[in-house]
């Protein structure tokens, strides 16, 4: 067994061993996530290496263009038509070119494991190897065993759960329903898109929700009505949470005549930047009151300055790395939302955050104050072993383990699933072990708890724990 990240110390490492020999092998809960259901759903063979883990993710080719390499040389397709490269051996060349940038950074961390515990791959990387690695990615990716289904299974992965916009039509989830196949992949409710009145195209968005739902989306009441609509097909297709990524975590209460008057300013194109962060902060009560009604967990994901990157914006669009945290304030931000049901056990709230600066300011007092209320783990900037550790230090002695949700790895890149769950699990173990170690847990409990992180927690507060549908 590697001691990755397992504490230095020899006694509180042997102990981590024994922990973590206890959760190694535990069934992995993705409650939270961006990977493509079609991708499932077709199993069709995945593309190369490079178009499998180098053009999508951002934070590879985040880090490239910091050194001056534009996004389109490392294939990420742009928004105008202007050529991109289209080689996938020389967007790999490019890419390990540039292999250093990624010292100590946690897309090394995840690459090096998924490269040797998916792939069996284990060449150091290196401009002198990149054609060798590049050459036994594609060889296994050739291979049957490497199927996107093929590989859920391999990797023991009991749910998966994807994120779609309510004008999605969920083809691809009734497709996976209808083949009969085995693997539970559910959807999540994420209505940002006819949410917040910045996005754009919204009000043709609100438009096209009426058609989808068979409501008059023209009035709030038929709104509202439309999104119900859309939550009750995703629930029916096996949602058990929705999601909201909003740029703050304000909530706010209005009344119907105010919430409907501010509704059609929108749709006329009269709202301003105040007038679209109210409609956000009055519509996560409406979501909450809703999650009480049909069951849905609600995760709040605030804080990301959405495409700061002005450039990278126009070239490429959304989600390809250009987006930046900022400080995000929580106490009184959730305060009308918090009175009216953080105290209600039938509402569960999971709030993150790109700001661990609150973990033991707010967030920690807040889960561990308030029945509705759970924490979730550290997301996007802050996911990766260093966070990880401080946020179990942050957290735990104001809100326990049991107002946490466990891990969620929000990936897009469906190799590294298993590679972000184990690092996380490693983590836990480091740090039961040295509560164990300093007497202030027993290792029974320590034992207990690693697997309640890993695998119970998650499953019963994201309401997993029932059969498919």
């Amino acid at each position: 067994m590697s001691d990755l990240l397992f504490p230095a110390e020899p006694g509180q490492r042997a102990i981590a061993r024994e922990l973590y020999g206890l959760a190694r092998d535990l069934p992995l809960i993705s409650p939270h996530g961006h990977v493509d259901p079609a991708v499932l759903a077709d199993d069709e063979p995945f593309p190369d290496p490079a178009r499998l883990i180098i053009v999508p993710d951002h934070y590879l080719t985040r880090m490239l263009l910091s050194q001056g390499i534009p996004p389109a040389r490392l294939g990420v397709p742009t928004r105008d038509g202007e050529p991109a490269e289209t080689d996938g051996r020389a967007i790999w060349r490019l890419f390990v070119d540039h292999w250093h940038l990624f010292r100590g950074t946690p897309s090394r961390l995840w690459l090096e494991r998924t490269f040797e515990t998916v792939f069996g791959v284990t060449t150091r990387l290196t401009p002198k190897t990149a054609d060798e690695v590049y050459d036994a990615l594609a060889a296994k990716l050739a291979t049957p065993d490497f199927r996107p289904r093929a590989l859920f299974e391999r990797f023991n992965i009991e749910v998966l759960a994807t994120t779609e916009s309510p004008l999605d039509d969920l083809a691809a989830h009734a497709k996976l329903a209808a083949d009969g196949w085995g693997g539970r992949v559910i959807t999540t409710f994420r209505p940002d898109d006819v949410v917040d009145m910045e996005f754009e195209g919204w009000a043709d968005r609100v438009a096209r929700l009426g058609e989808v739902a068979g409501e008059d989306t023209g009035t709030y009441r038929g709104y509202l009505a439309a999104l119900r609509s859309r939550r009750a097909a995703f629930v029916a297709a096996g949602a058990t949470s929705s999601d909201h990524g909003h740029p703050t975590a304000r909530t706010a209460r209005l009344t119907p005549a105010e919430a409907a008057s501010l509704f059609a300013r929108g749709l006329r194109g009269e709202a301003d930047a105040a007038d679209a962060e109210t409609f956000r902060a009055h519509m996560l009560i409406e979501f909450a009151r809703m999650s009480i009604e049909d069951g849905l967990v609600m995760q709040l994901h605030p804080g990301a300055v959405r495409n700061h990157n002005r450039w990278l914006h126009a070239t490429h669009g959304r989600d390809v790395g250009g987006d930046i945290p900022q400080a995000t304030e929580y106490l009184h931000a959730l305060t009308p939302l918090l009175d009216a049901y953080g105290n209600d056990p039938r509402l569960r709230l999971v709030v993150y955050t790109l700001d661990e600066y609150t973990f033991t300011r707010e967030l920690a007092p807040i889960a561990g104050g308030y029945a509705a209320v759970y924490l979730g783990a550290p997301w996007w900037f802050l996911d990766s072993p260093e966070v990880l550790r401080r946020f179990r230090e942050a957290v735990t002695e104001s809100a326990g383990f049991y107002n946490t949700a466990g891990f969620v790895d929000d990936t897009r890149a469906f190799c590294s699933i298993p590679v972000r769950h184990d690092v996380a699990r490693r983590v836990d173990a480091g740090y039961l072990a040295r509560l164990v170690a300093e007497h202030r847990l027993p290792f029974d409990e320590a034992a207990e708890t690693i697997v309640d992180l890993a695998y119970r927690l998650p499953k019963r507060v994201f309401r997993l724990e029932g059969d498919p549908a």
